[in-house]
C-alpha cells in the first residue's frame, strides 16, 4: 500500500501475515479506517461513468535504456524484487521479446552511409538477439528463468583519406545463446556477456596510380593475345576449308 500526506510525505505499509481473503480484507479495513473519507476518492475518479471493467488478463513492461559497463565479463540481470513485498514464483512467466539490444555507440546515419562500401567485409554476428522471441508457453513451469551469453567482439573499420588514416567505424559484434533454467527462486532474464580480448580490424588501403597502369598494361596485353589466338585460329580454319574445296590431301 502506498499512502501521501498533505505535505507531500510518501510513506509505504508492508503487511504480515495470513493471506487469505478475509484476513487481507480485514486489514485492508483497518489501514483505511483512520483515513478521512474525503481523502479515499481517486483524483480523475469521475462519478458519472460507473461501467465496471475487468482487468487485463495480461502483464508485463517495457524496458528502454543504456547502461555504462566496464570491458570486464559482467551480468545484466532483470527481476522483480522488493523488500516489503512477497511473490508466488509459481505464477510468473519470465517470458521476454528483444527489440534491440546492441554494444557500444550507436552508428550516426552519416557514418553508415559512408560504410556501405565496406558492409560486405562486416561480421554477420551484429545484434544476434534483435526480433527474437523467447516465450514459455508452460503454465506449469513458469518459475523459469532465461539466460542469455553472449560473446562480444569489438570490429573496427579504418580508412585512409589523404594519406592519415582515421577511424570510420567503430562498433561491437556479437555471438549469442540462449538457454533456460528452472529457478527454486525467484525467475529472471539474464544476460552473461564477456568480451573478447581478441579485435577485428578491417582496414581500406587505396591503391597508387603505378599498379593503375599495371593492371591497365596487363588488360591491354590480355586482349591483344586473345585477339592473336582468335586470329591464329580463324586463319588455319579457312585455309583448311580451302584446301578441301581444291580437293588436295592434307
Amino acid at each position: 500500500m502506498h499512502f501521501r500526506e498533505d505535505h507531500g510525505h510518501h510513506e509505504h505499509e508492508s503487511y504480515y501475515g495470513d493471506r487469505d481473503t478475509e484476513t487481507l480484507v480485514k486489514a485492508m479495513e483497518d489501514l483505511v479506517a483512520s483515513i478521512p473519507r474525503e481523502n479515499q476518492r481517486l483524483a480523475l475518479e469521475d462519478k458519472s461513468n460507473i461501467t465496471k471493467r475487468p482487468a487485463p488478463l495480461t502483464g508485463g513492461c517495457r524496458i528502454e535504456g543504456y547502461v555504462r559497463v566496464k570491458k570486464v565479463p559482467g551480468n545484466l540481470i532483470i527481476s522483480a524484487r522488493s523488500g516489503a513485498h512477497s511473490f508466488d514464483t509459481s505464477k510468473m512467466n519470465m517470458s521476454h521479446v528483444i527489440n534491440h539490444l546492441s554494444f557500444g555507440k550507436t552508428i550516426s546515419p552519416r557514418l553508415l552511409s559512408d560504410a556501405k562500401r565496406l558492409i560486405p567485409y562486416l561480421g554477420r554476428s551484429h545484434d544476434r538477439l534483435n526480433g527474437r522471441l523467447f516465450i514459455n508457453h508452460r503454465d506449469l513451469d513458469a518459475n523459469v528463468t532465461i539466460e542469455h551469453y553472449l560473446q562480444i567482439v569489438k570490429t573496427e573499420v579504418a580508412t585512409r583519406k589523404s594519406s592519415r588514416e582515421h577511424t570510420l567505424i567503430e562498433e561491437y559484434e556479437y555471438t549469442a545463446h540462449s538457454s533456460l533454467a528452472q529457478s527454486i527462486y525467484i525467475p529472471v532474464v539474464k544476460f552473461h556477456f564477456e568480451l573478447s580480448p581478441m579485435q577485428v580490424l578491417i582496414t581500406e588501403n587505396p591503391k597508387s596510380f603505378s599498379h593503375f597502369l599495371t593492371n591497365v598494361c596487363a588488360i591491354i596485353g590480355g586482349v591483344f593475345t586473345v585477339a592473336g589466338i582468335l586470329d591464329s585460329i580463324l586463319h588455319n580454319t579457312i585455309r583448311l576449308m580451302k584446301k578441301v574445296e581444291l580437293g588436295k590431301n592434307f
